[in-house]
């Protein structure tokens, strides 16, 4: 549940995402489910003489298992948040 939690604080930030294929798109991140299934919109393909079709899409549904990389904004990402729900996640996979 972190990296849900995680991206669903990414919403309506510009976001790059790699395929496992290769493909790279670059979008603004809409919405994020418990499956890491990615929404993105204002689409645009970082290598699109290699995929030309991809030009007519600005609407797109990544669905999570083809991720390879999402790339973000390292100013958009708040490290001390993220620390502190690592901590409490390994707490409670402790307890367990």
């Amino acid at each position: 549940m972190l990296f849900f939690s995680f991206f669903k604080t990414l919403v309506d930030q510009e976001v790059t995402v790699e395929l496992k294929n290769d493909m790279e798109i670059r979008g603004i991140l809409k919405s994020v489910d418990q499956y890491l299934n990615l929404k993105l919109d204002d689409i645009t393909c970082t290598n699109c003489d290699k995929y030309p079709y991809l030009d007519a899409v600005k609407n797109l549904f990544i669905r999570g298992s083809t991720v390879r990389y999402v790339h973000m904004n390292p100013n958009s990402v708040d490290c001390t948040l993220l620390q502190d729900a690592s901590r409490r996640e390994a707490m409670v996979q402790a307890s367990k």
